[in-house]
């Protein structure tokens, strides 16, 4: 009808700020990133901000029963030192409990089946076997070289609010350091939630019959990231399909609606030995050979190593 003004629809930014309500400790951790990426691009070091692990979606205020995915934090985590290996200083945004850095090679041990005792009463001592955690030796040798040097920061998130305000946080906080900045998305994030307006507040109860959930869409961070929080930065996102047939379609489509820099595109049966990184101008195939596979080589090393010297020539871009 003429005359008749539309509303606007709200922007992902917009709505994080009515829907999602701001944890306490957000402020707090702005402040420890922003000056972790100052005191390390000081030094000369690009800084990697990575994310891992999923997001769980609550269904009742006082939660018992959540929505959740399969994510691990596998892929965040051994990407983590990877870079670290390449010389970037990391923040780690992970979920609680998710996969660590160094700890993650260890993740299916019981920890009491790898401890012996030698000696009995005060006089005992406890040793490791290292048959249970093969080469732990070089392993705590290089995580106490990144935490002597202050070269890996966690921060650690528990639901989806907390994760979106603190990747607002965390852009916000590495702006100022520019293309020296590098966002390696890797958390998989839940595209559905229920507002907290319309949860139940007490546990749903199973006798009232079947259930019906109605979700929304949560927000895209992508967007305000690459457009308003820190522009100047080197954005790679993940794009995981179970259907081989569309997913570089889906990758392309991604790099045309954010503006970004590369798209990590992976099928769910494959996800561990191969990827393709894409580009606005390139389409990079990587994967792990079976001579790789004995060696040792995971296919984060490769991904970091493709991403690694695209990040510095897209540094050199920038003058």
């Amino acid at each position: 009808m003429a005359g008749v003004e539309t509303p606007a629809s709200p922007t992902a930014e917009g709505r994080l700020t009515e829907e999602f309500a701001v944890p306490s400790h957000v402020e707090a951790e702005r402040a420890l990133m922003a000056e972790f990426a100052e005191r390390h691009t000081s030094a000369g070091r690009r800084v990697v901000l990575i994310t891992s692990g999923g997001t769980k979606v609550p269904l009742e205020s006082r939660t018992v029963r959540f929505l959740d995915n399969f994510s691990s934090g596998r892929r965040g985590a051994s990407s983590a030192e990877y870079f670290l290996d390449s010389g970037y200083a990391v923040i780690f945004l992970h979920r609680h409990r998710s996969l660590y850095p160094y700890t993650r090679l260890y993740s299916g041990v019981n920890l009491m089946d790898a401890l012996q005792m030698e000696g009995d009463g005060g006089s005992s001592q406890v040793t490791v076997d290292q048959r249970v955690l093969p080469n732990v030796a070089s392993v705590l040798k290089r995580y106490r070289a990144v935490k002597e040097a202050r070269l890996l920061l966690p921060v650690e998130f528990s639901t989806l609010s907390e994760y979106l305000h603190l990747l607002k946080a965390a852009a916000q906080a590495l702006s100022s350091i520019g293309p020296k900045a590098m966002f390696y998305l890797a958390a998989a994030v839940s595209d559905f939630y229920i507002p907290a307006s319309e949860m139940p507040e007490h546990k749903i109860q199973s006798s009232n019959g079947p259930l019906q959930i109605s979700m929304k869409m949560v927000p895209k961070m992508l967007s305000p990231l690459v457009k308003d929080w820190a522009p100047q930065a080197f954005v790679i996102s993940f794009k995981l399909e179970t259907d081989p047939s569309i997913l570089l379609e889906r990758a392309r489509r991604a790099l045309d609606t954010y503006r970004h820099q590369a798209v990590v595109a992976n099928v769910l049966d494959t996800r561990r030995g191969y990827v393709a990184v894409v580009t606005r101008d390139t389409q990079a195939e990587l994967a792990v050979t079976e001579e790789d596979a004995r060696a040792g080589v995971e296919i984060e090393e490769k991904i970091v190593s493709n991403l690694s010297a695209a990040h510095g020539s897209f540094m050199a871009q920038q003058g």
